[in-house]
């Protein structure tokens, strides 16, 4: 206990909901851009209608990062532009402080929003019947995979910045970045199936991104259970433990999404469900039962420290 109390001697940075959609858009960006650019690379040319989703979710969720983040820190985004340019009266310049976790993750989304708009410009393109985009296929696969290690970092980072802190909870536990990142992963293919009904020729893919929802649940909870024990061994479970109802709506999407191995979907060779009424129907509840369960694990992990 004394140790404990030793340990954790900073005050509780009292972050509103507003860093929590920011931790929550910030994983499904990093995680869309991952899975687009794996079924891209990996997958066939019908697995490029899905991948062409994954490119324009990340846009929107990469775009509303910023805004959260400055709306958390209270202030104008004045703010904002000084983590990135130091005004400072004869010391003026980039304000990169490679030591700091938060300054470090500012950067890394700034230059993934680089990577994300251009590839969606590039997805756009190809949309309207360009088929190389504005990139071209060699060049624009090796940008994608550059973009792909980003969106890893930023799917993660949130975690990351967290254990590096020195909280109750957070610092007691090496799980958060791995477990962040499982879940982004999650998240995101959880969107882009809910988005697969707007675009019925990325159907293909539904399979596909149903059992890969499916392992990375299965990893995040293997990470989720690697916190609980840690966090348990350093003696500040108790601090999760009112959070139990979001921790059990995190443990139901989790469910929820593992029954993707042991129900796929059969796709003809249209690219069309042989059952698509029942098959979205049921994707579409999955989907939104992982979602809600991805914000519920990151809320009940924020402000279990606070």
């Amino acid at each position: 206990m004394y140790l404990d109390a030793a340990e954790h001697f900073v005050r509780a940075p009292q972050w509103t909901w507003y860093i929590l959609f920011y931790f929550f858009f910030a994983g499904l960006a990093g995680g869309s851009y991952v899975l687009a650019t794996l079924l891209r690379l990996v997958g066939g040319p019908r697995d490029e209608p899905a991948a062409r989703l994954g490119f324009y979710v990340s846009l929107p969720a990469t775009l509303i990062c910023p805004i959260l983040l400055t709306a958390d820190l209270g202030t104008s985004w004045t703010r904002f532009w000084h983590m990135l340019v130091d005004v400072t009266p004869g010391d003026t310049g980039l304000n990169f402080k490679y030591w700091s976790p938060m300054s470090v993750g500012v950067w890394a989304l700034l230059f993934f929003g680089f990577f994300v708009a251009v590839s969606a410009l590039d997805t756009w393109l190809r949309d309207r019947g360009r088929p190389g985009g504005i990139l071209g296929a060699t060049v624009g696969r090796a940008f994608n995979i550059v973009g792909a290690i980003f969106g890893l970092f930023i799917a993660s980072y949130t975690g990351v910045l967290l254990s590096v802190s020195n909280q109750p909870v957070w610092s007691d536990t090496w799980a958060l970045g791995g477990l962040f990142l499982a879940s982004g992963l999650s998240g995101a293919a959880a969107a882009i199936t809910l988005l697969v009904r707007y675009r019925p020729d990325a159907a293909f893919s539904l399979e596909r991104l149903r059992v890969a929802d499916a392992y990375f649940s299965i990893l995040e909870l293997a990470l989720l259970v690697a916190f609980f024990v840690t966090v348990a061994v350093a003696g500040t479970a108790g601090r999760i433990l009112p959070w139990l109802p979001l921790w059990i709506i995190a443990l139901i999407g989790i469910g929820a999404s593992m029954m993707g191995i042991r129900q796929p979907t059969r796709v003809h060779a249209s690219g069309q469900s042989a059952a698509i009424a029942p098959v979205a129907t049921e994707a579409t509840v999955v989907s939104i039962l992982v979602l809600i369960a991805v914000l519920a694990m990151r809320a009940a992990v924020i402000f279990s420290a606070q």
